[in-house]
């Protein structure tokens, strides 16, 4: 839903409809909004149209899972908590996302072992929480101009294993392999014993299929592993003027509708020609 807007609210039920028309199983929302009772209407809404939401969740410097500060990364828990609780109003099972670490916040050094650890003691605590609520947590990695802690796949497996809590994993986004990955193969490879979510999502956050990602070695890795979990389209417009100066979006890559109407045939012509 991020192409309209990251704030959950009853003006995303007109889109959700739309969505249902077109094909589309699902929705994805952002957990941020502060209204907690608009998730729950939110989820009430989609699961009368039988369709299901998955959540992304990112997190900011007050709360970041690596500070320095044990008050802060105590924060850092209590904010994913919160995101799994707003995550069970609307019976979402999936949270995905770079909540491993603050977006956007960088040291002026390589990320260290200590950091890694503080990460995973954060991101175990969490994933403890997740089981209670059947939840699975997926870990992202970013791009470097977005994130310090994680950036490729491997580096994303590592902090995952030093967790090793069945309800959480690992989330492969294409925009991000775009930039940091060597191949997207390998990269699947690296990921597919714990990857547990999928962002289809075109190099410039455009309609998927009209840019540079190497669809056809995407969607043959995936199915070569047999991958069976969601393939959610994330892509950003100028749609949400607060949101899109957020994250540096000054321009429009592609019309929302564009987006939703051009990706979903994109994505099952994928689907289909490699048999996923």
């Amino acid at each position: 839903m991020l192409a309209w807007s990251q704030v959950v609210s009853d003006d995303l039920i007109p889109n959700v409809e739309r969505l249902k028309k077109i094909g589309y199983d699902g929705i994805e929302v952002t957990l941020g909004t502060d209204d907690n009772e608009a998730y729950r209407k939110l989820g009430n809404f989609v699961a009368r149209l039988d369709m299901e939401i998955t959540c992304v969740m990112p997190i900011g410097p007050d709360e970041n899972p690596i500070s320095s500060n044990p008050k802060v990364r105590s924060k850092a828990i209590d904010k994913i908590k919160w995101g799994i609780d707003r995550a069970a109003d609307m019976e979402a099972r999936v949270i995905c996302g770079p909540f491993h670490s603050a977006f956007a916040t960088f040291a002026n050094k390589a990320p260290d072992e200590q950091e890694l650890q503080w990460s995973a003691d954060v991101l175990s605590a969490a994933a403890e929480y997740a089981g209670q609520a059947e939840i699975t947590l997926a870990i992202e990695a970013l791009n470097r101009f977005e994130c310090y802690l994680c950036n490729t796949m491997e580096q994303l497996v590592e902090l995952s294993k030093r967790v090793s809590h069945p309800n959480l994993g690992v989330m492969f986004d294409t925009h991000h392999a775009n930039i940091e990955e060597k191949s997207f193969s390998k990269a699947i490879d690296t990921a597919a014993p714990q990857l547990k979510h999928v962002h289809i999502s075109e190099n410039d956050r455009g309609t998927p299929g009209d840019g540079l990602v190497q669809w056809d070695e995407v969607f043959a890795s995936l199915s070569k592993h047999h991958y069976d979990g969601w393939l959610t389209i994330e892509s950003f417009t100028r749609n949400d003027p607060e949101f899109a100066n957020a994250i540096n979006v000054w321009r429009e890559f592609s019309a929302p509708w564009d987006v939703a109407e051009d990706g979903f045939t994109f994505i099952n012509q994928m689907r289909e020609k490699h048999g996923l």
